[in-house]
């Protein structure tokens, strides 16, 4: 069982850094620091260091200004195209390696990926969406809203890993259902 929440605590954390990509290391460091909900294993236990700890801190407060200043947010996103992912693969790795024994090489490339797959979805198609479909105006809620769930799924996914694993499952599974249905339209 320890195998498998360490993998949705893996999983959940790298989904979390591509909303956002310095509150899921942020919170990783303190639950590390102050409580004993994870312990991080070498080098992972940086992030626990109170000078690092500031630096995040700084860090998700320039990502939640600049996230919500219109045009500077594209900017921000395009800048983050590089950043979410790697913040991804740091998060999955260094949770990963608390529980498991799994490679650090494919603990980074899965952590990239699952970072960098939600950044694409939100940089690439949620936020134009809503920027054309509200002159910008929607844009301020939606980086709020995101903060938000960036916040809570990476305590979630600490604090309940089979909980984020389950609607980890869940959304898949109706993402492959979506993606049938409409392969089956277009061919009648």
């Amino acid at each position: 069982m320890d195998l498998l929440t360490g993998i949705f605590t893996a999983f959940g954390l790298s989904a979390s850094a591509g909303l956002n990509a310095y509150i899921p290391l942020l919170l990783v460091g303190l639950l590390a620091r102050y409580t004993n909900l994870i312990n991080l294993n070498q080098p992972w236990d940086t992030l626990a260091h109170p000078g690092i700890i500031l630096l995040l801190c700084a860090l998700v407060i320039i990502e939640m200004l600049a996230d919500k200043v219109p045009a500077v947010n594209h900017i921000n996103d395009l800048i983050q195209t590089l950043i979410r992912p790697a913040a991804g693969a740091i998060a999955f790795a260094a949770s990963a390696n608390v529980i498991t024994d799994v490679s650090p090489v494919l603990s980074l490339a899965a952590g990239l990926l699952v970072a960098g797959t939600v950044h694409v979805a939100k940089a690439g198609a949620v936020r134009p969406v809503v920027t054309a479909t509200t002159g910008g105006a929607g844009n301020i809620p939606v980086s709020i809203a995101e903060d938000v769930v960036s916040t809570v799924l990476s305590f979630l996914a600490i604090a309940l890993p089979v909980l984020v694993g389950t609607l980890m499952i869940v959304l898949a599974a109706f993402i492959i259902y979506w993606l049938y249905r409409r392969a089956n339209r277009r061919t009648t």
